[in-house]
């Protein structure tokens, strides 16, 4: 180590491990000795989230949620060493070989000169050849099946696009939009549930494309609007009561709240 902080980070990350492991000992908590990896993955799922939020707010509260999470891994990394599968230094051998492997112009030939463009065409190279994704015979392959519908949609069309399977223009992509809102129009007249279902969908899915051919995170975006109508309903719910205010002053006052909420 190079310096006493170095060591007591290292120190601090033992503890937390020597933590798990005494809570999942037979003397140790029986809440903690019962979980399995299902039974994390709702916990995890939270601890994310949490974290997610915490990052755009206090830097106390966002060390609090890392913390959580590393909890969460460290918990995960101990049932695998019970089954002797692997320990958590595991762990970190493989993310730290991983790292050094697919960043060769930094730990090898040391190219400064490289663009973010080329990093990451590299990095997909670099990654087909591993033997973790050598049985992925599809170029959409690798998409995580527990990813929200908007990210893997997201990601799925991303993984598409990289093998020439694309619109030209956004323009097109909006087309394909008017094209499937036409269809879903269709099948709601028709009342149809099944196939209106299966048409919101597609308008979805299309929708998901404009963001990703912008470079727009559907995510962040649709994020960002739920924000605005939270503050704007809120707005709308202090100046009246919404049950007795007919729709042409509830929008009056909807037009109103767009106008003096910072958002």
């Amino acid at each position: 180590m190079n310096s006493n902080n170095e060591v007591k980070r290292m120190k601090e990350f033992d503890r937390l491990v020597e933590i798990i492991k005494v809570l999942r000992s037979e003397n140790g908590c029986p809440w903690d000795r019962e979980q399995t990896l299902e039974s994390l993955k709702p916990c995890l799922r939270e601890e994310v989230a949490e974290l997610l939020e915490a990052m755009e707010g206090d830097v106390e509260e966002h060390k609090g949620e890392l913390g959580d999470v590393l909890m969460n891994l460290v918990f995960q990394a101990d049932i695998r060493e019970q089954e002797g599968k692997f320990n958590i230094e595991d762990v970190a051998h493989e993310i730290n070989e991983k790292l050094i492997r697919r960043h060769p112009h930094v730990f090898k030939e040391r190219n400064s000169e490289i663009s973010t463009k080329e990093v990451l065409t590299n990095w997909d190279e670099i990654k087909k050849g591993e033997k973790l994704h050598e049985n992925r015979k599809s170029a959409i392959d690798g998409v995580p099946k527990y990813l929200p519908a908007l990210s893997k949609a997201q990601k799925i069309q991303k993984k598409a696009s990289k093998v020439g399977f694309d619109w030209e223009n956004a323009e097109q992509v909006l087309e394909k939009v008017y094209e499937e809102l036409d269809e879903l129009k269709v099948e709601i007249e028709r009342a149809d549930r099944e196939k209106m279902k299966d048409e919101l969908g597609d308008v979805l899915f299309s929708i998901v494309n404009i963001a990703r051919f912008l470079d727009i995170d559907a995510t962040e975006a649709l994020e960002g609007t739920i924000k605005k109508f939270d503050k704007r309903f809120r707005y709308v719910e202090k100046n009246c009561e919404i049950e007795k205010t007919s729709l042409e002053d509830l929008e009056k006052l909807w037009q109103n709240a767009k106008k003096v909420i910072d958002l």
